[in-house]
């Protein structure tokens, strides 16, 4: 009986020692990200709202998906939103826009913001919600892997 005692013993403790050990979890500091990702966004659709695009492409990855009302499908790659931007260059204005309800989740390196945007244009007001996800590069910079754009009418 001993042996077996003695056998078990000794098996529990090679298990244990030829585990591996789990990798740490980095310590996030959610708040600061949550400050990054929306200053990101709110200097990228300053930049929308004056015409110029380059803002939101400089922050998309090369494999970003986009998707929007006006399209049938999604659009796949960096290349293929250059294109579909370049059209409407110099045509975006608004006055004034306001980002309600933001929200970032973050999970190591990805960050999934949200958020509804009041657009005020020189003679219309829009409202949209927008999901983009967002993805910390190698490098160290935030570039937007996925984004979703809504229209939605607010409830009275």
């Amino acid at each position: 009986m001993k042996q077996i005692v003695l056998l078990v013993f000794v098996a529990f403790a090679a298990i244990g020692c030829t585990q591996q050990k789990s990798p740490e979890v980095p310590v996030v500091d959610e708040k600061a990200i949550t400050g990054t990702i929306i200053a990101l966004e709110k200097e990228a659709l300053g930049r929308w709202y004056s015409g110029d695009p380059d803002g939101f492409l400089e922050l998309s990855a090369e494999d970003v998906t986009y998707m929007d009302p006006a399209l049938n499908n999604t659009i796949v790659g960096l290349d293929n939103l250059k294109k579909y931007y370049e059209p409407i260059r110099g045509m975006v204005q608004s006055n004034h826009f306001e980002l309600e309800n933001t929200q970032v989740i973050t999970n190591g390196n990805l960050a999934v913001l949200n958020y509804n945007l009041r657009n005020y244009a020189i003679d219309s007001q829009s409202q949209w919600n927008c999901t983009e996800v967002y993805r910390l590069e190698a490098d160290g910079k935030w570039k937007i892997v996925h984004t979703h754009w809504t229209h939605y009418t607010p409830k009275q």
